[in-house]
C-alpha cells in the first residue's frame, strides 16, 4: 500500500506544481508550499518520515514568528529560535499542548514518541527526544493534511509554553 500511496502522492504533487506561470516565460512553473495530502494519505506515513517535515515546518514558523516580531540581529534571532526547536523546549511544549489534542491528534503524537530512531539529539533525554519527535511527527501530520490553523495554534501555545 505504501508505494501505492508514494505513486499517488507523486502524481498530485506533479499536477498541483503544474500551473500557470506568474510572469509567463516559457517553461516555468508556479511553485505552490501547500499541503496535497488527506487525512488518510498522511496517515499512512512512516511516523519519522512525518517528523522529518515537522521539524523543518515548525523550525520555518518559529523563524517567522520571530522575524515578525521586530528587526532583530541575527545572532538573537539563531539563539531564540535554537532555545524553541531543541528536544527539551519541545518536550515541555508537548506537555502543554497534549490535553488540547483530538483523538487522531493524540495517535499520531503517540506514533512519533514510540517510533524507534537510531539517532538522538546532542544534550536531550531520552525522554524528552521522543516527546520532541513526537511532537514533530504531529506537526509533520498536521502541516501535510492542511490542517495549517490548527498546527499553528499549538505552535504558538508551544511558544507561548516556552515564555517566548
Amino acid at each position: 500500500m505504501k508505494a501505492n500511496v508514494g505513486a499517488g502522492f507523486r502524481a498530485l504533487l506533479e499536477e498541483k506544481l503544474r500551473g500557470p506561470s506568474d510572469r509567463n516565460i516559457p517553461g516555468e512553473q508556479t511553485y505552490h508550499f501547500q499541503p496535497v495530502l488527506t487525512e488518510s494519505e498522511a496517515r499512512a506515513y512512516a511516523p519519522l518520515t512525518l517528523a522529518f517535515l515537522g521539524d523543518a515546518v515548525y523550525e520555518l514558523a518559529i523563524r517567522t514568528m520571530l522575524v515578525q516580531r521586530g528587526d532583530m540581529r541575527p545572532n538573537e534571532l539563531n539563539r531564540r529560535s535554537s532555545l524553541l526547536a531543541k528536544a527539551h523546549a519541545q518536550s515541555d511544549a508537548m506537555a502543554v499542548i497534549e490535553p488540547m489534542l483530538d483523538e487522531t491528534e493524540a495517535d499520531i503524537y503517540r506514533r512519533g514518541r514510540n517510533a524507534k530512531s537510531h539517532t538522538m539529539a546532542k544534550n536531550a533525554t531520552v525522554v524528552d527526544y521522543r516527546r520532541a519527535t513526537g511532537f514533530e511527527t504531529l506537526i509533520g501530520y498536521l502541516y501535510l493534511s492542511g490542517k495549517q490553523e490548527r498546527m499553528l495554534e499549538l505552535i504558538r501555545t508551544a511558544v507561548r509554553a516556552n515564555g517566548q
